[in-house]
């Protein structure tokens, strides 16, 4: 009821904020809207006589007998006659509709109203046309026209199948009508009609079915008495098989008293041979068999409801459309005369190498040109792919390139960039309908393909994303483009990043939203995370907290964190065990070779391990860079990064680090980029998001009500912190130190990665035993991505040194 009222309140305020002009428009659409209707119909019940009258508006001698007069006549004649006929009824409710919709009164959903309005405009009038066949004006000239040219195209029956086609069509998509929903619908009204249960109706239809009815499942419990005094006998009848079937008892009608109403749905029951002077069964209804813990997690959903992981933050809104850039026209010029000048160009280059073609076609996307032709028979796929510099020349264009042949077409492929490329803006593709209804967990808009389509993925089952492409060709930005999807889609309770930024300048925009979206360390004091000593805890504290989460799911019984949180959000799962609503967690990287350059293997370690393990409990990477090397895009990352979306790259060596095959170094830059999830390479045209559009939204989200703080990961002391450096004890030392010292010695390198490989010793063991080699004074300290320098020359020097140790 204070829900209610609070309503009330809020539209009477709503109602005493409206504009004057607002209210004169509101009010004038409703009134048309009557008008309109009412003259429709009574153009209707005289239309034949107030037709003729409808060109005589200002003669006073001419009466009409229309409830508006003349004008009344004028448009029943344009609105049903001349046009949509009986149809124009759903013009005045239209106008309705949009007199509350000026009012703020929103009785209708608009889009829905307008898209099932406009439907039966076009299917209304050609129905009656084609009932009527022209007579009378139900159908107006339009029903009239169409179902004429449509009967003499597919006949009078064509034309029937195809409006009935069209209406079942319609209803199955709007009410997603399918045989199984229909028969439950069907099954329920058969239930809820179904007549009383009958123990006398039962046995007159054993008899005449003459079989032994099969009832299994249902149990007695309301007791019956039958008279004392009647007379039984015995039939044996045989059955379809040609068996006998077991006997039937016949007998004389009998009125048994039920105690209780019985349906038939759902039970059966099994009949036994009894003394006639005593019968008694009972009927017991078969309830769920639940558990103490399931019963306990039903009584607290219809206590408490479902759990809600968004009322913390409930009145938290998600971004507007509004807030992103609109940079005009961006729909696709078609310059016929480049398509025909390529056109020549290519079949006439193609043939002075004697490559004949049988077929060709462009298909036009924001930036690329995809010519697609099919060669004569004959000729080889390699013919055409090595002649890529030659056409590139005769085309006078950057960037060719050749796909021979395209994946699940028997053509080859050119991509030729445009002269006059369009923008593809960030607004256009987060407005866009397959973004919007895009169900999935993560779903995140990266652009344009080259046929036009807007191009949606989802991070959470790529599971990892690594992005490469030299400076300035919009890896930044295509960032940016993955941030923004993501803060459209989710909200602050279901979504958590972890930013690192060694450029300090890329990421920093994001810092406004650390209360809402943001995850760093207890300690930490900014969230965007720029120091690499605070990277490596960092990323051993996402390790830590994916090893939580995985103790989770297996106390919960879950394979995924989507299962999880479906048992949390039905109280399913106790919080006093832990348990917990866990939101997906991304780690954005943006210069991942800085990290290798500074701390090496001591980053590489664990984002591999992330990579490797942390799908299934909802934690996410992507990844950046922009040298793409193999000593930075080792093979351990690249195994467990199966999605790649590469920009323009400098050469075909860095195309191959990062995609496996050749084609990012003939990409033309600004945001032209391909896309490889172990399937084909795709290329797109990467969205553009602006440094100002990204500052809007994180204010827009930073200027809400946040929580207390940023998502605390758990917390992590790394090894270093409690090591033996400076303070080395003899008694303490590691049982593998000495081996290890001369292991470093002999080979002068102090690498813990090469104690991990000749001693077979995990990360962490083999970084204390270094630890305690420094402390020692056998090696130096840390020295970034550097071996750390060996202070004993000889194995002779070692031994003497390590003697007076065990002293």
């Amino acid at each position: 009821m204070a829900k209610l009222a609070s309503n009330n309140r809020q539209e009477v305020e709503e109602s005493k904020t409206l504009s004057k002009p607002r209210i004169f428009f509101g009010l004038l659409f409703l009134f048309l809207s009557v008008v309109f209707a009412l003259s429709f119909a009574s153009y209707l019940l005289n239309w034949k006589a107030n037709q003729s009258q409808t060109g005589a508006m200002l003669d006073k001698s001419i009466k009409s007998s229309n409830i508006f007069g003349k004008v009344g006549d004028w448009l029943g004649n344009i609105f049903i006659f001349d046009s949509i006929g009986i149809a124009a009824f759903i013009v005045a409710f239209l106008m309705m509709v949009l007199g509350f919709q000026i009012l703020k009164k929103n009785y209708f959903k608009i889009w829905k109203t307008l898209s099932h309005s406009l439907f039966f405009l076009c299917w209304l009038p050609i129905l009656m046309g084609a009932i009527t066949k022209g007579n009378g004006t139900l159908s107006g000239v339009f029903g009239n026209e169409i179902q004429e040219y449509l009967a003499s195209i597919i006949g009078d029956f064509g034309l029937w199948m195809t409006l009935l086609a069209a209406i079942i069509l319609y209803f199955v998509l709007e009410f997603n009508l399918r045989p199984s929903s229909i028969k439950n619908q069907i099954d329920s009204i058969k239930d809820k009609f179904a007549p009383d249960y009958d123990a006398d109706e039962d046995f007159e239809a054993d008899k005449e079915l003459k079989e032994e009815p099969h009832f299994e499942n249902l149990k007695v419990t309301s007791e019956v008495e039958a008279p004392k005094a009647e007379t039984f006998e015995t039939i044996k009848t045989p059955n379809q098989t040609g068996f006998e079937a077991p006997p039937v008892v016949a007998e004389s009608p009998i009125n048994i008293p039920v105690k209780k109403d019985l349906e038939p749905t759902g039970f059966s029951f099994q009949k036994e041979e009894k003394p006639a002077d005593n019968i008694a069964f009972s009927i017991e209804e078969v309830k769920e068999d639940l558990d103490d813990s399931e019963r306990k997690a039903k009584d607290l959903v219809d206590k408490h409801g479902l759990y809600d992981h968004k009322l913390d933050l409930a009145n938290f809104q998600m971004p507007k459309i509004e807030l992103l850039r609109e940079y005009g026209n961006e729909e696709i010029a078609i310059n016929k005369d480049e398509l025909e000048e390529n056109k020549n160009k290519i079949v006439g280059l193609l043939k002075n190498f004697n490559v004949g073609i049988a077929e060709i076609k462009a298909t036009i996307g924001p930036t690329v040109t995809l010519y697609e032709i099919v060669p004569e028979a004959g000729i080889r796929v390699a013919a055409i792919k090595k002649l890529q510099d030659d056409i590139a020349l005769n085309l006078s264009a950057l960037g060719i390139r050749i796909i021979a042949p395209m994946p699940g077409k028997g053509t080859i492929g050119i991509e030729v960039p445009r002269k006059n490329p369009s923008m593809v803006s960030m607004r256009s593709v987060i407005s866009s309908p397959k973004f919007q209804n895009a169900d999935m967990d993560l779903p995140v808009v990266f652009g344009k393909t080259i046929s036009n389509e807007v191009f949606v993925a989802d991070l959470a089952k790529m599971p990892h994303l690594l992005m490469a492409g030299a400076t300035g060709q919009g890896k930044s930005v295509g960032i940016n483009a993955i941030l923004t999807s993501l803060l459209y889609k989710k909200h602050p309770s279901e979504l958590k990043f972890v930013m690192v930024d060694p450029k300090k300048v890329e990421l920093s925009l994001y810092s406004k939203i650390e209360r809402h979206y943001l995850a760093k360390l207890p300690d930490g004091e900014d969230a965007i995370i720029t120091d690499t000593h605070k990277v490596i805890n960092t990323l051993n504290s996402l390790c830590i907290e994916m090893d939580t989460r995985y103790d989770l799911l297996k106390n919960a019984f879950c394979k995924n964190i989507k299962e999880y949180n479906k048992k949390f959000t039905e109280r399913k799962l106790n919080p006093e065990n832990g348990h917990r609503y866990m939101p997906y967690i991304v780690l954005v990287v943006d210069e991942f070779a800085d990290l290798i350059m500074t701390a090496g293997k001591e980053v590489e370690l664990p984002i591999a391990r992330l990579a490797q393990l942390a799908r299934a409990v909802g934690i996410h990477l992507i990844v950046a860079t922009q040298r793409p090397s193999v000593n930075v895009i080792t093979g351990m990352i690249k195994a467990n990064f199966p999605a790649r979306a590469a920009f323009r790259v400098i050469s075909s060596v860095d195309s191959r680090t990062i995609l496996d095959s050749t084609g990012a170094e003939q990409l033309i830059g600004k945001g032209d980029m391909l896309y490889f999830n172990g399937n084909d390479l795709l290329r797109l045209q990467c969205a553009f998001v602006d440094t100002p559009e990204v500052e809007k939204i994180a204010e827009y989200i930073g200027e809400q009500k946040g929580y207390a703080s940023a998502f605390m990961l758990p917390e992590y002391s790394g090894e270093e912190t409690t090591s033996t450096v400076g303070s080395f004890d003899p008694n303490e030392k590691d049982q593998l130190f000495e081996e290890a010292a001369r292991i470093i010695v002999s080979t002068q390198q102090g690498s813990t990665s090469m104690l991990q490989r000749q001693l077979k010793l995990g990360y962490n063991r083999a970084g204390r035993i270094m630890d305690q080699l420094e402390a020692a004074g056998i090696v130096g300290g840390f020295n970034g991505a550097k071996a750390r320098e060996v202070m004993i020359s000889d194995l002779n020097s070692l031994e003497s040194f390590l003697e007076e140790l065990r002293k």
